[in-house]
């Protein structure tokens, strides 16, 4: 690829490491822009090849493909943060990766992420770092009540995690653990579990966008209301931590940073996703610039857009448990019957229980209104789906 051509020409070819729904959404948003791309699946399913350009479908240690890919791109971005390090820091000398291996390695460790939160006095839960059985048991004894207990590595969606009430035998619970190093973090009650997109721009420039209310089923988030129901003090001090996130990682490229927000108004960063998330798939029907277009704005060197919110809305999960079976999806008619409602299906041909398949967005005059249709569609499909298994 020719190194004369300026990083925001419309010749432009970005490449984006990982293949699944992330990566098919950055793709779809590339194809409006005029820009090509590459997916690098890593040999994994992956629903982005539908709407890519060019695919390597090999893994990610793969000598060659790491060379074909790099070859093929101009720049290059990560869809999903669990990738070896080694192949980043490879792509990034070859091509420029954005955001940068540094801080996408960070962001794939909760070690790193919470003693990087720590250095940056950035507000976080209290933790401790586990190596042994004998480190939960002082753990546990300096947290002093319940806690979960988390995989320093590689996890998401509730996997690798547990709850634990403070009672329990550290040498016991760590046996069966199966982890090297893992970091407990004290149960914080909280009123709210709220989200905010930051991007942070080839210039240093950053955006956010309003705050996103969560609520989780299974660990998975269930949907995003936006905005968030808040104070307008909480939605400017989210605002303002997540620019001093996206700043101390010297980010470039879209970010979200998870909250709790504490019932006596305090903001506590639970995890920072290094790319676009589930709690901003709102902005692709409720925003003048969606988070993907955002991501590719920034990558490429383009200013970045607006990021105004043009009406409330609420974003559904829809996950492999509304599927009749694993190959029948649940019936849509009510939701095009509802004119306010967009779909978006990512492509995946087998659905599981707690696998997500699509999200809908419900727009609404008042959240209020938007949620009490999506929980009725929720509703509906639940009493309606098999689980497709689990």
């Amino acid at each position: 690829m020719s190194s004369s051509l300026p990083i925001h020409s419309p010749h432009c070819v970005v490449g984006v490491i990982g293949g699944g729904q992330l990566g098919r959404m950055i793709a779809l948003a590339a194809r409006r822009l005029g820009v090509r791309t590459v997916i690098w699946t890593g040999g994994l399913e992956a629903p982005a090849v539908e709407c890519a350009d060019e695919v390597i479908d090999l893994p990610f240690d793969d000598a060659q493909a790491l060379q074909d890919f790099c070859s093929r791109v101009t720049v290059s971005t990560v869809e999903f943060e669990n990738i070896p390090r080694e192949t980043l820091e490879a792509v990034a000398r070859s091509t420029g990766l954005h955001p940068s291996p540094s801080a996408i390695a960070i962001c794939q460790n909760r070690e790193r992420e919470k003693n990087f939160l720590r250095e940056m006095q950035i507000p976080h839960t209290p933790f401790a770092v586990v190596a042994s059985a004998a480190d939960l048991a002082v753990a546990m004894r300096e947290l002093g009540g319940p806690g979960v207990l988390k995989t320093a590595d590689f996890g998401y969606d509730g996997k690798g995690q547990i709850k634990l009430e403070g009672h329990e035998d550290p040498a016991e619970v760590w046996a069966k653990f199966d982890a090297p190093r893992a970091v407990l973090e004290a149960w914080v009650p909280f009123e709210k579990e709220l989200s905010v997109m930051a991007a942070r721009g080839a210039d240093g420039s950053i955006v956010t966008y309003d705050p996103a209310e969560n609520r989780h089923r299974n660990h998975i988030l269930d949907l995003s209301i936006v905005p968030a129901r808040i104070s307008p003090a909480v939605k400017l001090e989210a605002a303002a931590i997540a620019r001093r996130v996206a700043e101390a990682l010297d980010y470039r490229g879209i970010l979200g940073v998870e909250f709790f927000l504490k019932t006596d108004g305090e903001l506590l960063v639970n995890e920072i996703a290094p790319r676009p998330h589930n709690s901003g798939h709102h902005t692709l029907d409720a925003c003048v610039t969606s988070q993907f277009a955002q991501q590719l704005r920034a990558v490429i060197g383009l200013p970045l857009g607006s990021t105004r919110l043009l009406t409330p809305v609420v974003m559904l999960n829809l996950l492999g448990d509304f599927w009749q079976d694993e190959t029948t999806p649940p019936d849509w008619l009510p939701l095009f019957e509802d004119r306010e409602i967009s779909l978006h299906l990512y492509g995946k041909r087998h659905a599981r229980g707690r696998r997500k398949m699509g999200h809908a967005n419900i727009i609404g005059t008042t959240t209020e209104a938007a949620l009490a249709r999506a929980e009725a569609l929720k509703a509906r499909w639940l009493a309606e789906g098999a689980g497709a298994g689990e």
